[in-house]
C-alpha cells in the first residue's frame, strides 16, 4: 500500500486561472534573459514569429494566490516518507511501476504487466511529493517574475535547498530505485520518467540565476546536484537504457539532460542532445504521417501520442539555438515537427475523430492546455493552435489536477 502524503490541494478556480501563466510566463523569462554566466555561447529558445503572447492575455491574479498559499508552508521532501524494505534509504527517491500488479494465479509471486492500467496500491509517496515540490517552485518563481516581491524567490530557493542542498533532507541525485517491480526488478532505467518534473524546477533556477537572487552557496548547491544527477543520466545503466528507448522514454530523457546541461552549462552534453534529437529522436520515432507507431501500439495510444508530441515540442524549445531551430528541422526521411503538429491538431479539436483505439483509461480527459500547441504554435506562428491553447482546461475532465503539461506547475501528468 502506498504511502499516504499530505499536500495542499488547489481549488478548482485557483489551478483553472493560475496557472495558465505559470507555463508560459517561466520560459518567457528564460527567452528574454541573459545568457547563463557559465555558458560562452547563448543557449536560447527558438526565434519566434511575430507572433507573440503578452501577461496581459492571461489571467495572473490567480498564480499570486497560489504562491501566496506557498509561502505559508515548509517544504516537504521524500525524507519525510521512508521507502519500503526494498528501497535504499531515506534519501533516495523510491517509486513503484504503476502499470505492474499480482497475479492472480501467484498472489505472492512476481507481479505482471498490465499496460495503460494504474495499480492504485504501488507506492507513490516520493513521486507525489516530488510534483509538490516542482510546482511550488515554479509558481513561486512566476509569482516572483510578476512581482519581482524577493518573498516568492526566497521560498522558491528555499524549497530547492530542502530537496539539492541540506544534508538532513535532500535527495540522491539519482533514481537507482525508479519503479520497481515486485519480484522483478529492483530499480529500472524506466523510472527516470518520473523527473520529468524537475525541468521546470531547473528552468526556475536559471531564470533566479540570471536575475542574482539564487546566489552564494544556494546557486552552487543547486548546480551541483544536477551536475550530479546529469552525470548518473548520462552514465549510469539505467540512465543509457532510458537514453536509448525507442518511445516516449527516450524522448523525455533528452527533456532532461538538454534542460539540466542548459543550467549547468553543460555545452557538450547540450550539443549531444540537440545532434541526437535530430538523428535518432525524431526520424527513429516519427511515421510519414507524423504519428508515432509505437505510442499507437500502446493501450492508450492517443494519450501517449499526445505524451510525446509534448516532449518533443518541449525538447525543440529547450535545445533551439540562433543558429540551430529545431523545429525548423527535417530529417532526410521527411520528418519533422510541423508534420506530427499536423497530424494530431485535428483529434485534439475533436477526440472523436480519432480512427485508432480508444485509450483504456482517461478517454476524453485531455481538455487541458497542451505544450505543443503553445510551443509549435509560436514557434511556426499558428495563430489557431495558440487560440486553442487559450481555450484548455487546465483541470481534466476526470477531476485529476494536471496543469498545462511540462512546462509549467503541474500536478498529475497523463501515464
Amino acid at each position: 500500500m502506498s504511502a499516504k502524503v499530505s499536500v495542499r490541494k488547489f481549488t478548482p478556480l485557483e489551478y483553472s486561472s493560475a496557472i495558465a501563466l505559470a507555463a508560459f510566463i517561466l520560459f518567457l523569462a528564460a527567452c528574454s534573459s541573459a545568457p547563463h554566466p557559465q555558458q560562452s555561447t547563448p543557449l536560447t529558445q527558438p526565434a519566434q514569429s511575430s507572433m507573440s503572447l503578452t501577461v496581459e492575455d492571461l489571467d495572473y491574479q490567480q498564480i499570486i494566490a497560489a504562491a501566496d498559499i506557498y509561502l505559508t508552508q515548509e517544504p516537504l521532501t521524500i525524507t519525510t516518507y521512508p521507502p519500503p524494505a526494498d528501497g535504499g534509504g531515506i534519501h533516495e527517491y523510491y517509486s513503484q511501476a504503476p502499470y505492474f500488479w499480482p497475479n492472480p494465479k501467484d498472489p505472492n509471486g512476481p507481479y505482471i504487466r498490465r499496460d495503460g492500467y494504474n495499480n492504485p496500491n504501488v507506492f507513490t509517496a516520493h513521486f507525489k511529493v516530488m510534483n509538490e515540490m516542482s510546482v511550488a517552485v515554479s509558481t513561486l518563481t512566476a509569482a516572483y517574475i510578476i512581482t519581482h516581491n524577493p518573498q516568492y524567490a526566497d521560498k522558491a530557493i528555499a524549497w530547492m535547498r530542502a530537496w539539492f542542498i541540506d544534508p538532513a533532507t535532500q535527495m540522491a541525485p539519482n533514481l537507482q530505485y525508479a519503479q520497481v517491480i515486485k519480484g522483478v526488478s529492483e530499480g529500472r532505467g524506466t523510472g527516470i520518467i518520473d523527473t520529468h518534473m524537475l525541468v521546470k524546477v531547473a528552468r526556475s533556477a536559471e531564470i533566479l540565476e540570471q536575475d542574482d537572487v539564487l546566489t552564494g552557496p544556494d546557486k552552487t548547491g543547486v548546480n551541483k546536484w544536477f551536475s550530479e544527477y546529469l552525470h548518473w543520466l548520462t552514465t549510469s545503466p539505467h540512465g543509457k537504457d532510458e537514453m536509448n528507448a525507442k518511445n516516449n522514454h527516450g524522448t523525455f530523457w533528452l527533456m532532461q539532460a538538454a534542460e539540466f546541461s542548459r543550467l549547468v552549462g553543460d555545452q557538450t552534453t547540450f550539443a549531444f542532445c540537440q545532434e541526437r534529437f535530430m538523428k535518432v529522436l525524431l526520424p527513429d520515432q516519427m511515421a510519414a504521417n507524423g504519428s508515432f507507431p509505437l505510442e499507437l501500439a500502446r493501450t492508450k495510444p492517443f494519450g501517449y501520442s499526445l505524451f510525446n508530441l509534448n516532449a518533443m515540442c518541449v525538447d525543440c524549445w529547450i535545445l533551439s539555438t540562433p543558429g540551430k531551430n529545431l523545429f525548423n528541422y527535417t530529417t532526410p526521411n521527411g520528418r519533422n515537427m510541423r508534420l506530427g503538429l499536423t497530424f494530431l491538431y485535428p483529434y485534439l479539436v475533436d477526440q472523436s475523430k480519432w480512427p485508432y483505439k480508444h485509450d483504456v483509461e482517461h478517454w476524453g480527459a485531455h481538455s487541458g492546455r497542451e505544450d505543443c500547441l503553445l510551443l509549435g504554435g509560436l514557434a511556426y506562428g499558428i495563430p489557431e493552435y495558440v487560440e486553442f491553447w487559450k481555450t484548455g482546461q487546465p483541470v481534466s475532465t476526470n477531476k485529476t489536477p494536471w496543469c498545462d503539461g511540462i512546462i509549467g506547475p503541474t500536478i498529475l501528468w497523463v501515464h
